[in-house]
Protein backbone atom coordinates (compact mmCIF):
# COMPACT_ATOMS: atom_id res chain seq x y z
CA UNK A 1 0.00 0.00 0.00
CA UNK A 2 2.82 2.09 0.74
CA UNK A 3 4.09 1.69 -3.12
CA UNK A 4 0.76 3.67 -4.34
CA UNK A 5 1.69 6.50 -6.17
CA UNK A 6 -0.38 9.69 -4.96
CA UNK A 7 -3.63 10.58 -6.85
CA UNK A 8 -3.13 14.04 -9.10
CA UNK A 9 -4.21 16.86 -7.27
CA UNK A 10 -7.61 18.38 -8.53
CA UNK A 11 -7.58 21.51 -9.91
CA UNK A 12 -10.89 23.65 -10.16
CA UNK A 13 -10.77 26.53 -12.09
CA UNK A 14 -13.14 29.26 -11.41
CA UNK A 15 -16.13 30.01 -13.38
CA UNK A 16 -15.45 31.70 -16.53
CA UNK A 17 -15.48 35.55 -16.19
CA UNK A 18 -19.20 36.89 -17.57
CA UNK A 19 -19.24 38.45 -20.78
CA UNK A 20 -18.21 42.55 -21.71
CA UNK A 21 -20.70 44.27 -20.72
CA UNK A 22 -21.93 46.07 -24.09
CA UNK A 23 -20.95 49.36 -25.20
CA UNK A 24 -22.72 52.52 -23.94
CA UNK A 25 -24.06 54.30 -26.90
CA UNK A 26 -24.58 57.70 -26.52
CA UNK A 27 -26.57 59.61 -29.22
CA UNK A 28 -24.21 62.48 -29.98
CA UNK A 29 -20.84 60.61 -30.15
CA UNK A 30 -19.02 60.15 -33.11
CA UNK A 31 -18.63 56.65 -34.48
CA UNK A 32 -14.73 56.30 -34.61
CA UNK A 33 -14.43 57.48 -30.79
CA UNK A 34 -16.85 55.18 -29.63
CA UNK A 35 -15.52 52.72 -31.99
CA UNK A 36 -11.53 53.00 -30.19
CA UNK A 37 -13.39 53.05 -27.00
CA UNK A 38 -15.02 49.85 -27.79
CA UNK A 39 -11.66 48.52 -28.71
CA UNK A 40 -9.58 49.64 -26.08
CA UNK A 41 -12.29 47.95 -23.36
CA UNK A 42 -12.20 44.49 -25.13
CA UNK A 43 -8.31 44.51 -25.15
CA UNK A 44 -8.53 45.30 -21.61
CA UNK A 45 -11.48 43.02 -20.80
CA UNK A 46 -9.56 40.23 -22.69
CA UNK A 47 -5.93 40.88 -21.39
CA UNK A 48 -8.00 40.82 -18.01
CA UNK A 49 -8.95 37.58 -19.06
CA UNK A 50 -5.48 36.28 -20.22
CA UNK A 51 -3.78 37.22 -17.01
CA UNK A 52 -6.24 35.47 -14.72
CA UNK A 53 -6.14 32.25 -16.87
CA UNK A 54 -2.42 32.67 -16.13
CA UNK A 55 -2.73 32.90 -12.68
CA UNK A 56 -5.37 30.49 -12.67
CA UNK A 57 -2.87 27.73 -14.36
CA UNK A 58 0.04 28.43 -12.29
CA UNK A 59 -1.72 29.07 -8.75
CA UNK A 60 -3.31 25.68 -9.14
CA UNK A 61 -2.75 24.76 -5.74
CA UNK A 62 -4.54 27.43 -3.61
CA UNK A 63 -7.59 27.49 -2.20
CA UNK A 64 -11.05 27.59 -4.16
CA UNK A 65 -11.99 30.53 -2.04
CA UNK A 66 -8.42 32.55 -3.28
CA UNK A 67 -9.27 31.95 -6.78
CA UNK A 68 -12.94 32.80 -6.13
CA UNK A 69 -11.57 36.15 -3.95
CA UNK A 70 -9.22 36.71 -6.96
CA UNK A 71 -11.81 36.45 -9.26
CA UNK A 72 -14.01 38.87 -7.68
CA UNK A 73 -11.41 41.45 -7.05
CA UNK A 74 -11.12 41.45 -11.60
CA UNK A 75 -14.62 41.67 -11.64
CA UNK A 76 -14.38 44.55 -9.26
CA UNK A 77 -11.64 45.93 -11.13
CA UNK A 78 -13.17 45.30 -14.17
CA UNK A 79 -16.65 46.97 -13.13
CA UNK A 80 -14.28 49.66 -11.86
CA UNK A 81 -12.28 50.50 -15.36
CA UNK A 82 -15.94 50.06 -17.44
CA UNK A 83 -17.82 53.03 -15.03
CA UNK A 84 -14.31 55.19 -16.05
CA UNK A 85 -14.68 54.72 -19.42
CA UNK A 86 -18.54 55.20 -19.14
CA UNK A 87 -17.67 58.39 -17.39
CA UNK A 88 -15.07 59.95 -19.52
CA UNK A 89 -17.29 58.46 -22.73
CA UNK A 90 -20.29 60.83 -20.50
CA UNK A 91 -17.73 63.50 -20.08
CA UNK A 92 -16.79 63.24 -23.81
CA UNK A 93 -20.31 63.16 -25.03
CA UNK A 94 -21.15 66.53 -22.96
CA UNK A 95 -18.15 68.24 -23.83
CA UNK A 96 -18.94 67.92 -27.33
CA UNK A 97 -22.70 68.75 -27.23
CA UNK A 98 -21.81 72.27 -25.53
CA UNK A 99 -19.09 72.66 -28.60
CA UNK A 100 -21.91 71.54 -31.26
CA UNK A 101 -24.60 73.52 -29.75
CA UNK A 102 -22.05 76.69 -29.39
CA UNK A 103 -20.98 76.25 -33.42
CA UNK A 104 -24.45 76.15 -34.06
CA UNK A 105 -25.33 79.15 -32.29
CA UNK A 106 -22.38 80.93 -34.30
CA UNK A 107 -23.08 79.75 -37.80
CA UNK A 108 -26.71 81.10 -36.70
CA UNK A 109 -25.24 84.52 -35.44
CA UNK A 110 -23.38 84.80 -38.54
CA UNK A 111 -25.89 83.82 -41.11
CA UNK A 112 -28.12 86.50 -39.91
CA UNK A 113 -25.56 89.06 -39.99
CA UNK A 114 -25.03 87.96 -43.14
CA UNK A 115 -28.58 88.05 -44.55
CA UNK A 116 -28.98 91.52 -42.94
CA UNK A 117 -25.29 92.63 -44.80
CA UNK A 118 -26.70 91.27 -47.56
CA UNK A 119 -29.94 93.13 -47.57
CA UNK A 120 -28.84 96.40 -46.83
CA UNK A 121 -26.12 96.16 -49.95
CA UNK A 122 -29.11 95.02 -52.09
CA UNK A 123 -30.89 98.17 -50.82
CA UNK A 124 -28.40 100.25 -51.76
CA UNK A 125 -27.75 99.02 -55.09
CA UNK A 126 -31.77 99.22 -56.13
CA UNK A 127 -31.26 102.77 -54.93
CA UNK A 128 -28.49 103.75 -57.13
CA UNK A 129 -29.97 102.06 -60.16
CA UNK A 130 -32.98 104.15 -59.26
CA UNK A 131 -30.99 107.18 -59.20
CA UNK A 132 -28.62 106.66 -62.25
CA UNK A 133 -32.42 105.60 -64.38
CA UNK A 134 -34.15 108.82 -63.41
CA UNK A 135 -30.71 110.80 -63.95
CA UNK A 136 -30.69 109.05 -67.72
CA UNK A 137 -34.07 109.70 -68.27
CA UNK A 138 -33.57 113.63 -67.47
CA UNK A 139 -30.59 113.37 -70.06
CA UNK A 140 -32.66 111.63 -72.22
CA UNK A 141 -35.65 114.28 -72.02
CA UNK A 142 -33.50 117.52 -72.18
CA UNK A 143 -31.68 116.24 -75.42
CA UNK A 144 -34.77 115.29 -76.94
CA UNK A 145 -36.32 118.32 -76.27
CA UNK A 146 -33.36 120.11 -77.75
CA UNK A 147 -32.94 117.95 -80.70
CA UNK A 148 -37.08 119.08 -81.39
CA UNK A 149 -35.70 122.46 -80.89
CA UNK A 150 -33.24 122.29 -83.38
CA UNK A 151 -35.26 120.34 -85.92
CA UNK A 152 -38.31 122.97 -85.62
CA UNK A 153 -35.14 126.08 -85.71
CA UNK A 154 -34.01 124.17 -89.19
CA UNK A 155 -37.76 123.99 -90.21
CA UNK A 156 -38.73 127.12 -90.10
CA UNK A 157 -35.48 128.34 -91.25
CA UNK A 158 -36.00 126.13 -94.23
CA UNK A 159 -39.64 127.14 -94.81
CA UNK A 160 -38.31 130.67 -95.13
CA UNK A 161 -35.86 129.79 -97.75
CA UNK A 162 -37.82 128.20 -99.82
CA UNK A 163 -40.84 131.08 -99.41
CA UNK A 164 -37.94 133.41 -100.17
CA UNK A 165 -37.02 131.74 -103.53
CA UNK A 166 -40.37 131.31 -105.01
CA UNK A 167 -41.50 134.94 -104.10
CA UNK A 168 -38.15 135.29 -105.58
CA UNK A 169 -39.02 133.04 -108.82
CA UNK A 170 -42.46 134.65 -108.63
CA UNK A 171 -41.20 137.80 -108.78
CA UNK A 172 -38.76 137.38 -111.99
CA UNK A 173 -41.53 135.91 -113.14
CA UNK A 174 -44.22 138.42 -113.38
CA UNK A 175 -41.36 141.17 -114.27
CA UNK A 176 -40.33 139.04 -116.96
CA UNK A 177 -44.23 138.42 -117.73
CA UNK A 178 -44.84 142.03 -117.97
CA UNK A 179 -42.08 143.28 -119.53
CA UNK A 180 -42.82 140.56 -122.92
CA UNK A 181 -46.28 142.43 -122.46
CA UNK A 182 -44.77 145.93 -122.66
CA UNK A 183 -42.54 144.38 -125.22
CA UNK A 184 -45.35 142.96 -127.43
CA UNK A 185 -47.67 146.26 -127.18
CA UNK A 186 -45.31 148.11 -128.34
CA UNK A 187 -44.12 146.18 -131.25
CA UNK A 188 -47.82 145.98 -131.97
CA UNK A 189 -48.34 149.68 -131.51
CA UNK A 190 -45.48 150.35 -133.81
CA UNK A 191 -46.94 147.62 -136.52
CA UNK A 192 -50.34 149.25 -136.67
CA UNK A 193 -49.02 152.77 -136.61
CA UNK A 194 -47.34 152.15 -139.50
CA UNK A 195 -50.00 150.33 -141.40
CA UNK A 196 -52.34 153.43 -140.45
CA UNK A 197 -49.74 155.33 -142.09
CA UNK A 198 -49.40 153.12 -145.21
CA UNK A 199 -52.87 153.35 -145.25
CA UNK A 200 -53.90 156.81 -144.87
CA UNK A 201 -51.04 157.46 -147.62
CA UNK A 202 -52.95 155.20 -149.84
CA UNK A 203 -56.40 156.78 -149.19
CA UNK A 204 -54.82 160.47 -150.05
CA UNK A 205 -53.59 158.93 -153.26
CA UNK A 206 -57.10 157.51 -154.25
CA UNK A 207 -58.65 160.41 -154.10
CA UNK A 208 -61.48 161.89 -152.31
CA UNK A 209 -64.11 159.68 -154.08
CA UNK A 210 -62.63 156.64 -151.79
CA UNK A 211 -62.09 159.02 -148.62
CA UNK A 212 -65.56 158.08 -147.29
CA UNK A 213 -65.47 154.41 -147.63
CA UNK A 214 -61.49 154.35 -146.46
CA UNK A 215 -62.42 156.29 -143.62
CA UNK A 216 -65.37 153.45 -142.77
CA UNK A 217 -63.11 150.87 -143.47
CA UNK A 218 -60.21 152.54 -141.00
CA UNK A 219 -63.13 152.86 -138.56
CA UNK A 220 -64.34 149.18 -138.96
CA UNK A 221 -60.37 148.57 -138.61
CA UNK A 222 -59.74 150.15 -136.08
CA UNK A 223 -62.31 148.53 -134.04
CA UNK A 224 -61.99 145.07 -135.13
CA UNK A 225 -58.26 145.72 -133.87
CA UNK A 226 -59.02 147.65 -130.53
CA UNK A 227 -61.61 144.29 -130.00
CA UNK A 228 -58.80 141.85 -131.02
CA UNK A 229 -56.46 143.44 -128.69
CA UNK A 230 -58.80 143.11 -126.03
CA UNK A 231 -59.57 140.09 -126.61
CA UNK A 232 -56.20 138.77 -126.72
CA UNK A 233 -55.34 140.65 -123.22
CA UNK A 234 -58.40 139.02 -121.91
CA UNK A 235 -57.23 135.64 -123.21
CA UNK A 236 -53.64 136.51 -121.69
CA UNK A 237 -55.08 137.31 -118.12
CA UNK A 238 -56.95 133.69 -118.54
Amino acid sequence: MGGRRPSPPQIIYPPSPPPPAPPTQVPSQSLQTQTALNEVSGKQQRLNMELGAQLDRTNADFFAGQDIRRTQAAGAENRLGTAAIGAETRATARVQGEESRAGIAETGLQYRRGIETSGQEERLTTQTKGTEARALTRETGTETRATRRVEGQEQRAGIRETGGETRATRRVEGQEQRAGIRETGTETRATRRVEGQEQRAGIRETGGETRLTDLQKEMFRRYKENRDYEQAQQQYRT
